[in-house]
C-alpha cells in the first residue's frame, strides 16, 4: 500500500548528494554542494567524462534509488527546474535529445515552472492539470516537491509538499536499469536538496 501522509513517505526517505563529476559547468554549487543554480557564467569545474556539457544545465546524484525511496527538493526561480530520474547510462556529451532529461527513453522528468507542471519522457510532453504552488520562504517563491519511487511496482510519483501531500503526477512503467535522481536548473533558478 502506498504512503498517504508525509510522515508515511518520510519512512522511505533517502539522503541524496550531488555527483560533482556530472554537474554541468553552467550550474553554480553552494550551501555545501546541496544547492544548484543555473547561470550563464561557466564554472571552473575540471573536465570529466561523466560531466554533462554544453547547455544541458543538469546534474545527477551519486546515490542509486531502488526499492521504495522518497526524497524532497525545494526549487525557486522564474524559469523553473526539472526534477528527474535517469538511468546512469544517459549520454553526457552534446546537445542532442539523448543527453537531456526526459527527451529520451533513459529518463523521466517533471518540469516545474511558477505557473504549471508538465511531465516528459521519451520526448513526449504532457501538460498536467495541476497548478504550481509557490510560497514565500527563505528564498523568493519556494516550492517543495516530494518524489516517491516504488521500483518493484514500477511507479514514480511527484507530490507538492506543504501542509498536506498533493499528487502532481504518477507514471507507471518498467524500470530496466538502476535509477539515479537528477536535476536541471534553468538560468536564475535553483534546486536545493532537502
Amino acid at each position: 500500500m502506498d504512503p498517504r501522509t508525509r510522515n508515511n513517505f518520510l519512512q522511505y526517505s533517502k539522503q541524496l548528494t550531488l555527483d560533482l563529476n556530472t554537474v554541468n559547468k553552467h550550474l553554480c554549487l553552494c550551501d555545501r554542494n546541496r544547492v544548484i543554480t543555473g547561470t550563464l557564467t561557466e564554472q571552473p569545474y575540471p573536465d570529466h567524462p561523466g560531466r554533462f556539457d554544453g547547455y544541458n544545465f543538469q546534474v545527477l546524484c551519486k546515490e542509486r534509488v531502488c526499492g521504495r525511496c522518497y526524497w524532497e527538493i525545494e526549487w525557486s526561480g522564474m524559469f523553473g527546474v526539472e526534477i528527474s530520474v535517469s538511468y546512469k547510462s544517459i549520454s553526457r556529451k552534446g546537445e542532442g535529445d539523448e543527453c537531456v532529461f526526459g527527451r529520451n527513453d533513459q529518463s523521466w522528468s517533471l518540469i516545474c515552472s511558477p505557473s504549471r507542471y508538465s511531465f516528459v519522457h521519451n520526448n513526449i510532453r504532457a501538460e498536467l492539470p495541476v497548478v504550481s504552488s509557490q510560497k514565500i520562504g527563505v528564498y523568493d517563491n519556494i516550492s517543495r516537491v516530494g518524489v516517491y519511487l516504488d521500483e518493484t511496482a514500477g511507479t514514480l510519483s511527484f507530490y507538492s509538499v506543504s501542509d498536506k501531500m498533493s499528487l502532481i503526477h504518477t507514471v507507471h512503467t518498467t524500470f530496466t536499469q538502476p535509477l539515479y535522481p537528477g536535476f536541471y536548473a534553468f538560468i536564475g533558478s535553483a534546486v536545493k536538496l532537502c
